[in-house]
């Protein structure tokens, strides 16, 4: 829809921006651009990491119950310790 804007429209912008604001206000309005925009790229760095951060978080506790899982529990454990049991046979002698 919008393409790359290149210096002639760049020009144009700066033209029509100095018509309305006048040379007095237009390095204001750049100085406040520019501090918004530095603003808003250090939140949505700040949400990134943040988000990042969760992610880092949530695959820990998945790998972690994952590992639980795969773990034998007390009983298997006791289980598979005690040596198997040979039925008796009673017979005559």
């Amino acid at each position: 829809m919008f393409g790359s804007v290149g210096v002639p429209e760049l020009i144009i912008i700066f033209t029509i921006a100095l018509i309305i604001f006048g040379p007095r206000k237009l390095p204001e309005l750049g100085k406040s651009l520019g501090k918004s925009l530095a603003e808003f790229k250090r939140a949505s760095n700040e949400l990134k990491s943040t988000l990042e951060e969760e992610i880092r978080i949530e695959d820990r506790r998945t790998e972690n119950r994952a590992a639980e899982q795969q773990r034998p529990t007390p009983d298997e454990t006791a289980a598979t310790d005690r040596a198997p049991s040979i039925p008796r046979q009673n017979g005559g002698a």
